[in-house]
C-alpha cells in the first residue's frame, strides 16, 4: 500500500497550453476544491491578451510564466513540478519522479508532443519543440554558414523566413511550401519574400522572459535528450537573435517534392562517393547546382531527389509525435494511428475518470465536415477549456453538448509577416491577407 498519497478531486498532467487552460477553467467552476496540476518544466505556458474575435476565430498571446503565477492566480490550484513516472487507472493514482503518489477522482492528461526527429541520436540533427530547443537552435546558428531544414509545417515556415545571415536549404514532400496551412497560389504568392530583404523587425516583444535557478544548466541536456516541455508559442522567435556568419538577409533555396535519404558525418559521406553540390543561387530544378569542394562540412544530407548538400547541421521540422508515455503503460487507455490517446466527444479517454486534451489527443469522433485536428495553439486552448467544461459536467451530472469551436476549423496567424486567417468553408483556404483577416 503506498503511502503519502494525497486526494485531488481534478488532476492535470502538464503545464503547457492546453493544460494550464484546464486547470484555470477548473478553478473557476470548483473554487473550493483543489486542482493539481502536474509539470515537468520549471515554467507554464499561460494565455494572456486573449480576444474572441467572431465565434470561430480567437487570437492570443502565449507567455511563459513561473508555475508561482497560476497558484497566486487562482489560489486553489498547486502546481507539483515533477514529470509524471507511473499511471495507475485501476487505483486512480498517479506516480511522479519525486517519489509522491496522488490520487485523483478525474485526470486530464494534456502531456503534449515531441519533435518526430529525422534521425534520432544524431548530434547534428536538431528539433525545435519548446523554449529550450529553440534556445539551442539560436546558439548553434550563430556560428553557421549553411543549414538544412526538413519539413513544410508551421515551424519550418517560420524558421526558413526569421533566419538571417545563413544559406537555408528548405527540403519539403510537397510540390508548393506551406502545403498545410493554404494552396499553391497562396504559397506563389509568399515566395518573393523568402528572396526580399527583410522589413526592419519591430520593438522586441514586451512581454517579460521568465528564467528559474536551474533551467540554463537543464537547457543543454534537456534539448539533447528530446525531453522536450510544453510547445512554442505563436511567436516563439521574439527576443532570439536567429542570425548566422554571412552579411546577407534571406537566402533560401527550396527542394520540392523530396525527403531525407541518407545523413553522413564527413567520413560517411568520403567513403559513399557521392558529390555534394554548391548553393543554389536560384530556386529552379531547371538549373544545375555546381559541385561544392572548397569546404568540409560537419554534416551532410542526401535528399531523395539524386542532391546532397553539405552543411552546419539539419533542422528537423516534420511534425510531432504524441507524448503518450509512461501514461498509457500498464493501462488500457487506447491509442489512435497517429500514436496521439483516443478521445470523444466529451474528450474522454477509453478508461473512466481519464480525459486528454492537445497535441497528446487525437480527436475519435465522427468530425464536422469543415473541422480539422491540427496540432496547433489555438486548438490547444479549446481542448483544454472544453476538457474542463466536460470533467465539470460529468462531475456535477449535467450533460453538456459539443462545442461549437470543434463545428468549423478557423485559425489566425502570420506567414512571412503577413497576417493570415485559415478555416475549412472550401477546400480552398484564402491566402494569408497583409493585416486583414
Amino acid at each position: 500500500m503506498a503511502t503519502g498519497i494525497v486526494n485531488n478531486k481534478f488532476v492535470i498532467v502538464g503545464g503547457g497550453i492546453s493544460g494550464v487552460t484546464c486547470a484555470e477553467q477548473l478553478a473557476s467552476q470548483f473554487p473550493s476544491d483543489r486542482i493539481l496540476l502536474l509539470t515537468a518544466s520549471n515554467l507554464i505556458k499561460a494565455v494572456t491578451n486573449y480576444k474572441q474575435v467572431s465565434k470561430t476565430l480567437e487570437d492570443f498571446d502565449v507567455e511563459e510564466q513561473p508555475c508561482s503565477f497560476l497558484e497566486e492566480k487562482y489560489p486553489n490550484i498547486k502546481v507539483i513540478q515533477s514529470a509524471v513516472k507511473e499511471l495507475r487507472t485501476h487505483q486512480q493514482r498517479v506516480l511522479t519522479e519525486n517519489g509522491q503518489w496522488f490520487d485523483y477522482e478525474k485526470l486530464c492528461v494534456c502531456a503534449g508532443g515531441r519533435p518526430k526527429l529525422i534521425a534520432r541520436d544524431n548530434p547534428n540533427v536538431l528539433g525545435i519543440r519548446d523554449t529550450d530547443s529553440a534556445q539551442e537552435f539560436q546558439k548553434r546558428l550563430c556560428s553557421a554558414q549553411r543549414i538544412a531544414v526538413v519539413g513544410n509545417g508551421g515551424i519550418a515556415l517560420e524558421l526558413v523566413y526569421e533566419i538571417e545571415g545563413c544559406e537555408v536549404i528548405w527540403a519539403i514532400k510537397d510540390k508548393a511550401i506551406g502545403n498545410t496551412f493554404f494552396d499553391a497560389g497562396a504559397a506563389q504568392f509568399l515566395i518573393p519574400a523568402l528572396e526580399a530583404l527583410k522589413p526592419e523587425r519591430p520593438a522586441s516583444c514586451r512581454r517579460t522572459k521568465y528564467t528559474t535557478e536551474d533551467q540554463e544548466k537543464e537547457e543543454k541536456s534537456s534539448a539533447q535528450a528530446g525531453e522536450l516541455g510544453s510547445a512554442l508559442g505563436p511567436d516563439w522567435h521574439e527576443g532570439l537573435k536567429l542570425k548566422g556568419t554571412q552579411e546577407v538577409s534571406h537566402k533560401v533555396h527550396v527542394e520540392y517534392q523530396c525527403e531525407v535519404k541518407g545523413i553522413y558525418t564527413p567520413e560517411e559521406f568520403l567513403k559513399s562517393q557521392l558529390t555534394a553540390l554548391q548553393f543554389p543561387e536560384h530556386n529552379s530544378d531547371k538549373l544545375k547546382p555546381q559541385t561544392d569542394t572548397a569546404k568540409v562540412w560537419p554534416v551532410y544530407v542526401e535528399l531523395s531527389n539524386g542532391r546532397t548538400f553539405g552543411c552546419d547541421f539539419i533542422v528537423s521540422a516534420t511534425g510531432v509525435i504524441p507524448n503518450t508515455e509512461p501514461i498509457v503503460q500498464g493501462n488500457n487507455i487506447e491509442i489512435a494511428e497517429d500514436f496521439g490517446i483516443k478521445v470523444d466527444d466529451h474528450m474522454r479517454t477509453s478508461v473512466s475518470g481519464v480525459y486528454a486534451a492537445g497535441d497528446v489527443c487525437t480527436a475519435s469522433w465522427e468530425p464536422s465536415a469543415l473541422w480539422q485536428q491540427m496540432r496547433l495553439w489555438t486548438q490547444a486552448r479549446q481542448m483544454g477549456w472544453y476538457a474542463a467544461r466536460c470533467m465539470a459536467a460529468d462531475a456535477l451530472g449535467e450533460p453538456i453538448e459539443l462545442d461549437f469551436c470543434f463545428e468549423l476549423f478557423s485559425h489566425i496567424t502570420k506567414f512571412f509577416n503577413y497576417k493570415g486567417l485559415l478555416h475549412c468553408a472550401d477546400d480552398t483556404p484564402p491566402a494569408p491577407q497583409d493585416g486583414r483577416c
